[in-house]
């Protein structure tokens, strides 16, 4: 049985076990819920909304993009490096409350914000066994 818990992996889980060609970066998140809904915000600087893809299968939200520099450095050139260009997706396995069917996003500022809304789905309930007649 599913749980309510949301559920978060580095990369995408249709990614191919195979070595990565390329490293793949990794979004910070916010993930938090109201009463109606659950909410996904991802600071994304340096990013187009044109290069942000999400999709969802079943359970699975997943964000990929990429950062591209604007001009190449030799690495020789670096006093420090610590931004992240290149590729980046992250896998969120979300809660069976999650109705998919409403999910919305918007960027803004630089903030991918995700709404997903949830389902009035009872989250337990009482079966009776009858007996045979």
């Amino acid at each position: 049985m599913k749980d309510s818990k949301i559920k978060i992996h580095p990369l995408s889980v249709n990614e191919k076990a195979e070595p990565l060609k390329k490293e793949i970066g990794q979004l910070a998140l916010d993930i938090y819920h109201t009463d109606k809904e659950i909410v996904i915000l991802a600071p994304i600087a340096g990013v187009k909304k044109e290069d942000i893809h999400l999709t969802i299968t079943e359970d699975i939200l997943v964000i990929k993009g990429e950062r591209n520099q604007k001009e190449e450095v030799a690495e020789e050139n670096y006093y420090t490096k610590e931004c992240f260009w290149g590729p980046f997706s992250r896998s969120i396995v979300l809660p069976l409350e999650a109705d998919t069917k409403g999910i919305s996003a918007e960027f803004e500022e630089n903030v991918l914000e995700i709404r997903i809304p949830k389902s009035d789905r009872e989250k337990s309930k009482v079966i009776r066994i009858k007996s045979p007649l």
